[in-house]
């Protein structure tokens, strides 16, 4: 089958390597639609991921397809079935596990190789993180359900309501998503973004408002001016993943508020706080990482059912063979959101 594979630092290779074997408990899908995320710009850029790849290894782990085969074991899954599967599953015994915080598993077992005409889903994965397809749920829209299930995560931990001003930095597809998922709670949004395209898509999505900082413009100080009466917003999201904008959410919050650093700074970055005023304004900063099976539910559920409209992230399609210039696009900033790799074709 043809694949693609990271060796490193900007180097990824579509080449022909062994379908791969079956364990008990795993599932074969046949891959009809892997989406780009910003992570896998992020891999490719850096060569590896600490967590979830090291490289030479297959790639990419947004992913529909059809099951075209059942490892010894597997029950519930017959070959034909249309699936999407997310790319992580808890070990469900550790004590994160049992207390409710999965995503911080002891044991979260990845997979990587969603950009392949074939992928191997891990019998873990199988039992919790698989899923059948609904009628009218397309395998392009399916496959945003990881990104979105992170997302969803970020936020209800940031305990966003009906009525609140929330303030979003970056206006990627992440970012996007949060505008989407706000809004939907009835929060008023303010979206901050360098590009004019995208901050036209985030006003598409609801936000309210747009800040486009300059070179040398104070971000916190732009964003504390449109919030209510200039007090900064009750909720900033960072979905960026800078030190400089991290800081800058910390300092656009209102006091009391609620500061979501979802973006992931480079590793051996730091950012500075202010310790008085995280005290004397009772800051309250979280981070949320991934997502847990109830978020990818949820994600999937809000796709289904028309809440969240996945074509309006996906702005490209490319085959399969394309991929290394897709990313390398990424990378230097191109334009457009998700792009669809289709290792079979449009029409296959």
């Amino acid at each position: 089958m043809r694949a693609a594979i990271l060796y490193g630092k900007e180097d990824v290779r579509i080449e022909q390597v062994a379908v791969p074997l079956l364990e008990p408990g795993d599932v074969l899908l046949r891959t009809r639609v892997a989406l780009t995320c910003g992570t896998d710009a992020k891999v490719f850029r850096r060569g590896y991921h600490a967590k979830m790849i090291v490289p030479p290894a297959v790639f990419g782990h947004e992913i529909a397809g059809v099951v075209e085969e059942v490892g010894p074991g597997v029950e519930g899954w017959t070959p034909g079935t249309p699936v999407v599967a997310a790319n992580s599953a808890p070990c469900g015994e550790c004590y994160y596990c049992r207390h409710e915080m999965s995503s911080l598993c002891d044991d979260l077992l990845f997979w990587n190789g969603a950009y392949a005409e074939f992928a191997r889903i891990p019998a873990r994965v199988v039992s919790k993180n698989l899923l059948p397809l609904e009628e009218g749920v397309s395998f392009r829209e399916a496959a945003m359900v990881e990104p979105l299930a992170c997302v969803i995560r970020g936020v209800e931990e940031s305990w966003i309501g009906r009525g609140q001003s929330v303030a979003i930095i970056g206006t990627g597809p992440i970012g996007l998503m949060f505008v989407a998922l706000a809004r939907m709670r009835g929060a008023h949004v303010v979206a901050a973004g360098r590009r004019r395209e995208r901050l036209d898509k985030a006003v598409e999505m609801g936000a309210e408002g747009v800040v486009s900082p300059r070179p040398g413009d104070d971000l916190a100080e732009l964003l504390r001016q449109r919030s209510p009466d200039g007090r900064g917003a009750d909720v900033v999201i960072e979905a960026v993943g800078l030190p400089e904008t991290s800081e800058a959410a910390v300092r656009s919050v209102r006091k009391g508020g609620v500061v979501q650093l979802f973006g992931g700074c480079p590793a051996d970055t730091k950012i500075g706080i202010d310790s008085q005023r995280l005290h004397y304004q009772e800051l309250t900063i979280k981070s949320t990482f991934h997502h847990t099976p109830e978020s990818v539910r949820k994600a999937f559920r809000l796709i289904a059912d028309g809440h969240i409209d996945p074509n309006a992230f996906i702005t490209a399609e490319a085959p399969l063979e394309r991929l290394p210039q897709v990313l390398g696009g990424m990378a230097r900033g191109a334009a457009g959101l998700k792009t669809a790799i289709l290792p079979w074709g449009p029409d296959r």
